[in-house]
């Protein structure tokens, strides 16, 4: 059994994002995601608000440990600033500007823009930054059946996002 309509639309407003309409049909049916591992997925609505704080951030506080433990920095950022503050603030100013990632197991994130089906999921680990699926379908066939289980289809272009990807050579 999953989320009801009105639970879903609490949990955006709660936590300031906007679900894509495939996710809201996938939550609406299944609650948690059905996943193997599922100690690694949470519930929206009865999950510690810390824990689900944590997934929110972790994209962020990701790419913050490599900037700040491995001297990463992208040249669309700018000039890197000399001090960590100053490094952080723009890295915060980068991420305000970033479509915003969803949490859906463990450090894997569907983007919310666009706000429509049929964007990619995201392994986000510090830097290294993964596509895990081609749309919830697909990610969801993945992590059940194997990483290359199948063929990958084109991968939806996220701002942002789709950048990280090829700067890791990542692009399935």
């Amino acid at each position: 059994m999953g989320y009801s309509q009105a639970e879903l639309e609490d949990v955006q407003a709660r936590w300031g994002l906007r679900f894509p309409p495939d996710l809201v049909d996938l939550l609406r049916e299944h609650r948690p995601l059905p996943l193997p591992g599922s100690n690694i997925s949470f519930d929206w609505l009865l999950s510690e608000p810390a824990l689900i704080q944590g997934r929110l951030d972790w994209p962020f506080e990701s790419f913050w440990f490599d900037v700040e433990n491995n001297d990463a920095w992208w040249p669309e950022w700018g000039e890197k600033p000399s001090s960590l503050a100053e490094q952080r603030d723009r890295l915060k100013q980068v991420f305000a500007e970033a479509p915003k990632l969803i949490p859906l197991y463990s450090h894997r994130y569907i983007p919310q823009e666009p706000l429509e089906s049929g964007n990619p999921v995201f392994s986000v680990y510090q830097m290294d930054v993964i596509c895990y699926g081609t749309d919830l379908k697909d990610w969801i066939e993945r992590e059940r059946g194997g990483w290359s289980a199948k063929s990958w289809r084109t991968i939806k272009e996220i701002r942002f996002w789709s950048e990280a990807l090829r700067k890791n050579n990542a692009e399935p």
